[in-house]
């Protein structure tokens, strides 16, 4: 009975992770969740992730070289003999009896009370390395999801448009079935026929080319969200895309790339100060106490235990970094420069991408509108032309013409809709808000 209960679980529970896999496989993705997906398991972002883990692990670091430094150390020797030459090298000398073996055991301790103030700038550089890493992550988690935007609205675009072919393939088979009609009532020549059967095959070449498109899209989709490419894809291809016009700091408070820059100015900055440092002395606490066996340390020698040990103050004054550093506080101070003219040289490109991306947006939405005028008149010029074509007042020519302007005008509008959204989320990459 117990195994017969233990199937039954084992069935149910490859059930429903069938059933769940199946269900996730055919969610509407919006391009929200897909990003929420992609931040989870994208290989870049996952990455720059463990990349920026490492940056605070370096900080723990060092934060632990204040850590006072504190040893036990032991020992364990054979002895030689211990000849001691009072009349000179070249004389007999005279054996002090020491052990066979002999052994050692203390510790010691160190406190660094003064090094220039080294160790507290090491933090305030590897803190300001941690934030840079955070900065660079955001910037990379907007740029994969720009990326993200790409390929869903290449999906979205191809989905419309295959839409679009479906719809008008089949029109033009009702078409079709008419100029035959016509044909055998002797209204119409046989070159009309000829002519829309050539357009019917240039609609399914470029249904068929539209396919193939929509597969590669899907497959970049998933490559993105860590996904087996070959994964059903499902978006939300039938709602239609806002246009509305929407407003956006176009500050550079938030821009990644800026803070990146900005962060590279600390940083030449702190390493400067950490130069200037090298030229002042450095003083610690000391102390140390050993035991050791035999007593060969001092005068007279005993091969018994004894204890010995020191506490204190050591001073050390590195006096060729006097000149030396000359040098190094140079270098620091030149590459300060650096990076500081490098910041004003990204502030202006920043400045010059937001307004370019802003700028983009706005001519995004009035191609929307010249799009949709566009698609306004080609539907009444077609409905007029069809109208007289029946009525032989016009040439078939003219009415295929008047058709594929309508379709290249639908085209164009999803294409203008698409752009619109990616214009904004550029402008939103750069301004470090997406």
């Amino acid at each position: 009975m117990t195994m017969k209960r233990l199937l039954g679980f084992m069935l149910f529970s490859i059930t429903s992770a069938l059933h769940a896999q199946v269900r996730d496989s055919n969610e509407v993705l919006s391009l929200e969740k897909v990003w929420n997906i992609v931040d989870k398991d994208n290989s870049q972002l996952r990455l720059s992730g463990l990349i920026e883990d490492q940056t605070d692990i370096d900080l723990q670091i060092a934060k632990d070289k204040r850590i006072p430094e504190l040893s036990a150390n032991a020992n364990f020797a054979r002895n030689t003999s211990f000849p001691l030459y009072t009349h000179g090298f070249f004389s007999a000398p005279d054996y002090i009896p020491t052990s066979r073996y002999g052994y050692g055991f203390g510790y010691s301790l160190n406190v660094n009370v003064f090094n220039g103030g080294r160790d507290q700038r090491n933090i305030q550089l590897k803190k300001e390395e941690t934030r840079k890493a955070q900065h660079e992550y955001t910037l990379q988690q907007s740029n994969v999801r720009y990326a993200v935007a790409v390929a869903y609205y290449d999906l979205y675009k191809f989905l419309q448009f295959r839409d679009f072919l479906a719809a008008e393939i089949s029109s033009e088979k009702k078409q079709l079935a008419t100029i035959e009609s016509m044909h055998r009532n002797g209204t119409v020549l046989k070159s009309d026929i000829l002519r829309t059967n050539v357009k019917l095959s240039q609609l399914e070449l470029s249904y068929s080319d539209v396919e193939k498109k929509i597969a590669i899209a899907g497959q970049r989709l998933n490559i993105f969200m860590g996904r087996d490419k070959d994964t059903p894809v499902e978006i939300a291809w039938q709602e239609d895309l806002a246009v509305a016009a929407t407003e956006t700091d176009t500050s550079l408070e938030r821009s990644p790339a800026y803070m990146i820059a900005l962060s590279n100015v600390h940083s030449s900055q702190i390493n400067m100060r950490q130069a200037k440092a090298d030229r002042l002395p450095k003083i610690s606490l000391f102390s140390y106490y050993d035991y050791s066996y035999p007593q060969m340390a001092f005068y007279p020698y005993s091969r018994d235990l004894y204890g010995f040990g020191r506490t204190g103050v050591k001073v050390s004054m590195p006096v060729e970094n006097l000149y030396k550093s000359k040098h190094t506080i140079a270098r620091a101070r030149n590459s300060y420069q650096q990076e500081t003219m490098k910041l004003n040289i990204k502030r202006d490109e920043l400045t010059l991408d937001i307004r370019d991306a802003y700028l983009q947006e706005q001519q995004a939405l009035e191609s929307v509108k010249t799009a949709e005028q566009n698609i306004l008149q080609s539907t009444e010029s077609v409905r007029v032309i069809r109208s007289s074509y029946m009525n032989q007042e016009s040439l078939l020519t003219d009415l295929l013409d008047a058709e594929n302007i309508l379709l290249e005008a639908k085209f164009s509008l999803t294409s203008a809709k698409v752009n619109v959204q990616l214009s904004h989320i550029r402008l939103l990459v750069k301004t470090g808000i997406l």
